[in-house]
């Protein structure tokens, strides 16, 4: 029996990156698609808990039976293996998306938000992002390479609690790919401030990403501005070991209350 992928997005079940990953990935396995029914960007790890949710066969694609969620990226990767995929599968993939996620975009972003819940349930899951918003975006300048790392993460698998995040530079064929560490920073100006016909002021979420540090040479905006593709492994694990080890070190482990 060949092995499976599972693929989701958060761009919905019509984004061509979507089909552009199913067409790589068949390569290598049986594909299922689980994808949300509309564009879920921004919504990082979050789960529908007050509407319930509704699974919906769509035409397959290049042999791969596709499905829609009207819920988010995690509830499409939740409900597939709940009650949409035959068997375990061998990985998950996630994209590629249209526009970045790197610096701190993982965590906001919903195609992350799917490969970490993959990661929680131990299945190996690599996240991909073109760094280009447009609907017409050229996926095939990096296709040799989604499908180079599809094909070691399958041969070679990846740590329990370890993911990759796949981010890729827009309209070039891309140098190489670099494994390297997310780039820290912030989003400034994050609102633009309107006022609608009836004098009331809303807001529009906007801003830029501002990188804490343009000089490092070791990180994924680095390389991206280098015509490089970044590989970050990343973790749904959220303990600050480094910061665990000081304290404990200085004040000792925690005990147990004496009774």
């Amino acid at each position: 029996m060949k092995p499976l992928i599972l693929i989701t997005n958060d761009d919905s079940i019509e984004a061509p990156g979507l089909h552009k990953l199913v067409e790589i990935a068949s390569e290598f396995a049986d594909i299922i698609g689980v994808a949300p029914l509309h564009p879920q960007s921004g919504m990082s790890s979050a789960i529908s808990v007050d509407r319930p949710l509704r699974i919906s066969e769509v035409a397959d694609y290049k042999n791969a039976r596709m499905f829609t969620v009207n819920g988010t990226p995690v509830d499409c990767v939740k409900l597939a293996l709940n009650a949409i995929v035959p068997r375990r599968p061998a990985l998950v993939l996630s994209g590629i998306n249209h526009g970045s996620n790197s610096g701190n975009a993982i965590t906001y972003s919903g195609t992350m938000g799917a490969v970490l819940e993959a990661c929680t349930n131990g299945i190996p899951a690599v996240g991909f992002s073109l760094c280009h918003h447009s609907i017409k975006a050229d996926f095939n300048l990096s296709a040799p390479f989604v499908r180079e790392i599809i094909q070691r993460v399958m041969a070679e698998g990846l740590p329990d609690y370890s993911a990759l995040n796949v981010n890729i530079p827009p309209r070039i064929v891309p140098k190489g790919m670099r494994v390297c560490r997310a780039a820290r920073g912030h989003w400034s100006e994050e609102f633009a401030r309107y006022t609608d016909p009836m004098g009331t002021p809303f807001y529009w979420l906007t801003g830029r990403f501002i990188n804490e540090e343009p000089d490092a040479t070791d990180t994924d905006e680095y390389y991206l501005s280098q015509g490089y593709i970044s590989v970050v492994p990343c973790t749904p694990e959220q303990t600050d070991m480094a910061l665990l080890h000081r304290l404990t070190a200085t004040s000792g482990p925690a005990t147990e209350a004496a009774e």
